[in-house]
């Protein structure tokens, strides 16, 4: 029942594979810095009209996350959902499974890369 859930959202849903450049990111932070912190110049920030969910260990299904930031970095993404970050992976059809919460802080999370 999820799997068909997420492809219908999926096939219905409008994407735009880039956000603009500095939208919603924390005070002080700028893409430019993002890359230099993470030492990927090719990271950039997603567009937020994609399915994004939290795998919690013990649960049978995901957990949907509402983002405000996602910022990809070679496959690996940061999500912003409720003043945390989390980590996860970015599929072949733009959504993102995460898998766990690397706190509030952008800098910390960005070394938990």
């Amino acid at each position: 029942m999820l799997l068909a859930t997420v492809n219908e959202w999926l096939r219905d849903t409008p994407r735009c594979d880039h956000a603009a450049v500095n939208d919603g990111l924390p005070d002080g932070w700028t893409i430019e810095r993002v890359r230099s912190v993470s030492g990927d110049a090719e990271a950039v920030p997603l567009s937020l009209e994609r399915l994004v969910v939290l795998e919690e260990h013990g649960r049978a299904d995901y957990t949907p996350l509402r983002p405000d930031v996602i910022l990809s970095f070679h496959g690996l993404c940061l999500v912003q959902a409720d003043d945390d970050w989390f980590m996860g992976d970015l599929g072949t059809d733009g959504s993102i499974i995460c898998w766990s919460s690397y706190g509030t802080d952008l800098g910390e999370a960005i070394q938990g890369l």
